[in-house]
């Protein structure tokens, strides 16, 4: 019988990656991901079949930590200026908190190895952020921009806010607030 296999070893084996894939990218050596997890390389595929499997799983744990930040308290019946507000300060609020994660969510979101089923199953816990999306274009409230071309608005304006912030901590709240309202009155009409 197969012995049953550790969460505590997957988590570290997550952890590492994370680690590693937001200082070298998405090609840091599998070996060196064992070693950072302190466990033999074997062990690594005993969990996950290969790298791009890893690197889809770590996907989908980054963007279901920063789901369970932003999801939970949206509030569904606010203004859409309000809804994307709420959005915002989780974004900034996440990746002030956890600047490694940010980081190594970035290496991934821009790497081929994430397969679109993981891209579509990660995008799931964000479908009241898509809702919003159309509901702000029909009700006449954001420009007339693709929601991909909002998307990577507010990330450049967000990656900006969170350098701020990172270089003056005490100035967080301050520079959330300031974002937003330059990336608010970038897509509203």
């Amino acid at each position: 019988m197969a012995r049953p296999l550790s969460e505590a070893k997957r988590e570290a084996i997550l952890a590492a990656a994370c680690k590693l894939v937001a200082e070298h990218g998405t090609g840091a050596p599998t070996a060196k991901i064992a070693r950072e997890a302190r466990l033999a390389e074997g062990t690594l595929f005993t969990y996950f079949a290969s790298k791009d499997e890893l690197l889809n799983q770590l996907y989908l744990e980054l963007k279901t930590d920063f789901a369970k930040l932003t999801v939970p308290s949206y509030p569904s019946n606010g203004s859409v200026r309000d809804r994307f507000e709420h959005f915002w300060n989780g974004f900034i609020d996440w990746g002030a908190k956890h600047p490694v994660k940010r980081k190594a969510l970035r290496q991934l979101a821009v790497s081929d190895r994430i397969t679109q089923e993981t891209r579509d199953k990660s995008a799931i816990a964000f479908a009241e952020i898509s809702a919003l999306f159309e509901q702000g274009h029909r009700d006449g409230v954001l420009k007339d921009q693709p929601q991909s071309f909002i998307g990577t608005v507010l990330d450049a304006l967000g990656t900006m806010t969170l350098d701020l912030i990172a270089q003056e901590p005490s100035q967080h709240e301050h520079y959330r607030k300031a974002g937003f309202s330059v990336f608010w009155d970038g897509i509203s009409a």
